[in-house]
């Protein structure tokens, strides 16, 4: 399931993709990515991508609530650090 969401007056793009065994969770600006421990942080890394990743989390809004566990170098540049709040962070990378 996809859908927008309005966070601080910047829309992103959410995503809630279930699988066999677990859910794939993604949010998504023009700029920031912000998802859960799905995503492998050596995929943004190379593609230098601003990418935040949160783990332990089952819903969108949990992902927007835990805290930071892995950012890619582009992410840390925003000033996105390991334990912020997920929002906190996505809008950090969405400047």
């Amino acid at each position: 399931m996809t859908e927008e969401r309005i966070i601080e007056g910047v829309t992103f793009k959410t995503a809630a993709l279930p699988t066999a065994n677990s859910i794939i969770l993604l949010i998504q600006g023009a700029k920031a990515n912000l998802g859960c421990g799905y995503f492998s942080m050596a995929a943004a890394e190379k593609m230098k991508d601003r990418f935040a990743i949160v783990r332990g989390v089952s819903t969108i809004e949990e992902v927007l609530a835990a805290p930071v566990a892995d950012m890619s170098p582009e992410a840390a540049a925003c000033g996105v650090t390991v334990g912020m709040k997920g929002q906190d962070a996505l809008l950090l990378m969405e400047k």
